[in-house]
């Protein structure tokens, strides 16, 4: 049995994508006093679903840096990959936490359409264009990073949920102000709230995925078994396994006959070069075995 594990290059990403999470943090605990002061100030359940969105993202950033923290510390005993995972478990928790708010803000806003609201539109209009800006420079300083990694993924969607709930702050703002249709203000916030549930819908299905250790999307299993069984000296190929630890990091495992001639070692670096070129799978752990040489007696037998 060999066992090759191929150093990550996306270790520096990691850290970058720390301190571009520290910067949106930063943004964001501005933002949710913004907010929540506008939404008490000008009576807008839009503003109050932003406020609440963006409140999430303060939670799902700092759970986040958590997660990254964790994942940076070695492997040591019963923990061969370390806490890697933790990341998964982080954005797992975000897209949950997601579709929590969006609950709450429906219940706001069908509660604010049942009866009549008095918004000022000009302070929901200030408030939201002020959002936007924070939301904007949060999401641009998220996206520059390693998209490769969802954890900082999962931070990205909330904070570019929120720079399109900001649009809708505003224009319900300028509605309300424009024509004095404040019924304006609690359906936007419904559909802050729609856009809010569709972000964590993907999040939770894409992090419980590798949870289940299904295999990367992209990746065809049936493929790469046959890119496999067809280098030269495999015979078989099977017990074939690929999942992700954590993103950006795709593992494989499998047993390989080789035929009975065959350099072993040759055949299983042939193999991993496949892997590592076509598919950029770098953990690897294969068990080779020679397929048995049959004597004339075993084949009488």
């Amino acid at each position: 049995m060999h066992h090759h594990h191929h150093g990550h290059s996306h270790a520096a990403g990691r850290a970058g994508n720390r301190r571009r999470m520290a910067v949106a943090l930063a943004i964001n605990l501005v933002l949710v006093a913004v907010g929540v002061a506008g939404a008490l100030l000008f009576g807008s359940v839009a503003l109050l679903a932003d406020a609440g969105h963006v409140l999430s993202d303060v939670a799902a950033i700092g759970l986040g840096l958590l997660a990254a923290a964790l994942a940076a510390r070695p492997a040591r005993g019963r923990r061969t990959f370390g806490f890697q995972r933790t990341e998964i478990l982080a954005a797992f928790v975000n897209g949950l936490l997601l579709a929590a708010v969006a609950v709450l803000v429906f219940v706001e806003a069908i509660g604010r359409l049942s009866g009549a609201p008095d918004v000022k539109g000009g302070g929901v209009i200030v408030v939201g264009v002020i959002g936007l800006a924070g939301n904007v420079a949060a999401t641009a300083a998220l996206a520059a990073g390693d998209r490769e990694d969802l954890n900082l993924e999962a931070v990205l969607r909330h904070s570019a949920a929120d720079a399109l709930g900001s649009i809708g702050v505003v224009v319900s703002g300028v509605i309300v102000l424009a024509t004095g249709w404040e019924y304006a203000d609690p359906i936007a916030g419904l559909l802050i709230g729609l856009l809010i549930l569709a972000g964590s819908a993907g999040l939770v299905r894409e992090a419980f995925d590798v949870l289940m250790e299904a295999a990367p999307a992209g990746l065809d299993v049936e493929e790469i078994g046959q890119a496999m069984a067809a280098v030269p000296g495999v015979r078989e190929v099977h017990d074939l396994h690929v999942w992700t630890v954590t993103s950006g990091f795709p593992a494989l495992a499998a047993h390989l006959r080789t035929a009975h001639d065959a350099d072993v070692e040759e055949v299983r670096e042939r193999v991993e070069a496949v892997l590592h070129d076509r598919y950029d799978i770098h953990h690897t752990t294969l068990q080779t075995m020679p397929e048995k040489l049959l004597t004339l007696e075993d084949r009488r037998g």
